[in-house]
Order: C-alpha cells, then structure tokens, then sequence
C-alpha cells in the first residue's frame, strides 16, 4: 500500500515505536468488589500490539510523554485506496452519520476548538484543506500558533518529536465533527522541555480565545508520577468556562494517563466502529485506555469498585480494524490508515463545539449526572467488548452484570459514544 511503504523512509526514524507500559493506578476492584490497591504498572501488551494490527506513530518523550496514535494495518497487502469510497478508512460522513451529527453540522461558526501539540508542522494548513476538499467539508479559519501565542517562530520539527501524523490528524477530526468550527493548532516546544511546552501551549490557547482544547497525549503516572514531572501541571487544565479533553491511551486496562485522569478533564476512551449494509454499530476497542486513578474520587462520580477516579466519561471510534482517513503530504505523501484514542478525542471536541455549550463542561461531571433515560436516548450504550482482564467488572468490560457491572457504564466506553449533540 503506497502510503504505509512510504513510512519506511524518513518517517521511520521520526516515529520510533516506544515500548510503554501501562501505570500507575490503584483501587482495582478485589474479589467481592471490595478497592484494594493496585501494582504500580501492569506491564501488559495491548491486543492491538499482540494482533500486529498496528504499531506506534509516536516517541516516548521526556517524563513519559507520548501522543496516543496509532498507524493501522489495515492497508497492508491492499490496493492503494481511494478516501472518497472509505477504502483508506472511516470518512467524515461516516463519523457523521454514526453520531448522529447531520442536523446540527451547520453550527460551530465562530467556535475556537485548539488542538495542543508539539513541534511545527509547517504543511498543516494545506494538508487540511486538501482533507477538507475530498470529502466536501468546505472552508473554516485556521490558525498556527506557537506555544507564546505567536505566528512565527515556531519550534524545532514536529519529527523531533514524533508529532507530525498526530498534528495532521487532531486538525482534520475536528473539521470531521464541525466543519464550520474554528481550528486553533498551538505548538509546544520553544521552552526547550517537553512537558513546559505542552503546558505554555495549553495557557496560550486559552489567552487566544479557545474554548475548548484537545489534548491527544499523555503521561504515564506510575513511573514519572502524577504529575508528569511538574508539581504545578493540575493547574494548566483548571480555567473555569474552559473544556478541556484528553484522550484515555492506548495501553488498555489498567492504564491511567494524566491529564486524562483529571477531575477537570474530559476523559475519552475508545471504541471499534463497524458497518453492515447500512446500519453502524460498536463495540469497545480492545486498547482504550481504562481504569481506576489515584486522582481524588469527583463529587459526581459514584461506581462502587474504584475510590479514586474513574475512566473514561465518554468513547468515540478509536479502533484499526478499520481506523480513520488521514491526509498527510509531507511525512506520509498520501492518505494512511490510524487509529488511536487521538482519534476520539479532537472528534469529541468538535462535538461539544456543536453543542454550543463548552463552558458547562467541566471533566465528565455532565455524563455522570444524566439520568438513565437521556443515556439511554442522547448516547449510544456500548453493551460488548473489553480492554483487559479486571474480573469481568464494568471497569474493563462493557455489558457487565449484577455486582460486576454499573449501569450503562463501562471503563473503555464511559457512559457511551455521542447520538446527536443533547448530551454535550
């Protein structure tokens, strides 16, 4: 397939693949349901790893730091594909359709949506407007900015970081879920750390006027603490009217990443979309990260095997058999197949920009707190599938029972994937 061959080249030594482990939680559930604490890291291989599905588009970066995209497989041994049949993967109307976006694809105007990362990407504007151009998604402002806030610059290659395919794919998800939205890409990096870019970056995009900001990337808790380094980092995400998102990993159960795991972030795990004839359905994708934190339990959450945090709030398509459509000119030269909780996230977040409500959205106290019939009617209940081995416990599992299980809820899905944009 011509886009994967073309990985072989320079982008190879760019996106080196990291061997993270999953980490740092506690309060697995013990028999009888009873918390009990947890081992510092599981050490476990996701599924996707195990079944070659995929490999890792990112570095392991200073203090754990790692973007959660994956490259699919799924291409492999295949034609080169066409975007506009689906054959290169899931398409903007597909994603519409399944989350029932169509009604409401004309809102967003004037809604900034920013989408944090690390190094320059110097052809994310063309490569989105050619994503936008193939699958008729219009035109909307695009702004490139540096971790200062400025548009020049820019900081070291985002290949020095393993970003680049990461930066193409938040910018393109969102102009997936609302076309009309603004689209802020903020890059770290300029402050010659890792995890103070990130953190500039997320600071300067509130200043510019963002609304809601995107995080698809994460730092393992277990081995460089909660903190990702920085005693100071919880108060980068704790501006009030602010939605921030950050997508749950890709490690599987028991794998808690901040600023996932926040009380004040919006944690979003992953799902598995598939079609047959016309009628989509899901399932949980086998590597969403998952699980219970040691992050203080929030006032709205109330499952009964975790006393810390619990993850994720919400899902959205994440899974490589098949992943998304992606357009990449410079570090990729065609359209290539990924996969990843990154994938849920920036499409999350145009979702809430649909909904015009970004500043009620703080963490997943909103979905914690609808009642059983708007889950049931404003959200599509993932009811199979797992991401690990936790005792059969919603925790992993979705469509557990009796003391196992939790309502509608399931640790990899949240409470579910959106159905219109009612919940948000």
């Amino acid at each position: 397939m011509k886009a994967i061959l073309k990985l072989a080249g320079p982008l190879i030594a760019a996106l080196a693949i990291a061997a993270c482990n999953a980490s740092g939680s506690s309060n697995m559930p013990a028999a009888g349901g009873v918390s009990q604490a947890a081992p510092s890291s599981t050490n476990s291989v996701p599924e996707w790893q195990a079944k070659h599905e995929a490999t890792r588009a990112c570095k392991e970066l200073a203090n754990g730091v790692s973007c959660h995209l994956l490259i699919s497989r799924y291409l492999d041994q295949r034609p080169p594909c066409s975007p506009s049949t689906g054959s290169c993967g899931w398409r903007p109307v597909d994603l519409q359709t399944r989350y029932n976006l169509t009604p409401s694809l004309g809102k967003g105007s004037g809604t900034i949506v920013a989408v944090i990362e690390l190094g320059d990407m110097p052809s994310a504007a063309s490569d989105l407007a050619a994503y936008r151009s193939e699958f008729g998604l219009g035109t909307a402002p695009f702004k490139k900015y540096n971790e200062d806030g400025q548009q020049s610059n820019y900081p070291e290659s985002c290949q020095d970081f393993g970003f680049c395919l990461e930066e193409d794919l938040d910018i393109e998800m969102v102009a997936a879920s609302c076309p009309k939205c603004t689209i802020y890409m903020i890059e770290g990096g300029n402050c010659g750390g890792v995890v103070c870019g990130l953190e500039n970056a997320e600071s300067t995009a509130v200043t510019l006027g963002a609304t809601i900001l995107s995080n698809s990337w994460g730092c393992h808790t277990g081995v460089y603490g909660e903190n990702c380094g920085d005693p100071n980092f919880p108060t980068y995400f704790d501006t009030p009217g602010i939605a921030y998102l950050a997508s749950s990993g890709d490690d599987g159960y028991n794998e808690i990443l901040w600023p996932a795991a926040l009380t004040n972030v919006l944690a979003v795990g992953g799902t598995q979309l598939a079609l047959s004839g016309s009628k989509y359905s899901e399932t949980v994708w086998d590597g969403a990260g998952a699980g219970c934190s040691d992050v203080t339990k929030p006032s709205w959450q109330h499952d009964p095997l975790c006393s810390g945090r619990t993850i994720s709030d919400i899902s959205a398509q994440a899974g490589c058999e098949p992943g998304v459509a992606e357009y990449d000119s410079q570090y990729v030269g065609d359209w290539v197949n990924v996969c990843g909780t990154s994938v849920a996230s920036p499409l999350v977040a145009g979702i809430v920009a649909l909904a015009g409500n970004a500043a009620s959205i703080t963490g997943g106290k909103s979905f914690w707190r609808l009642s059983n019939k708007k889950h049931k009617r404003q959200l599509h209940v993932i009811t199979s599938g797992s991401d690990g081995s936790c005792g059969g416990t919603y925790l992993c599992m979705a469509g557990a029972t009796g003391k196992n299980g939790y309502k509608t809820y399931s640790g990899p899905a949240g409470w579910g994937t959106p159905n219109g944009i009612k919940a948000f």
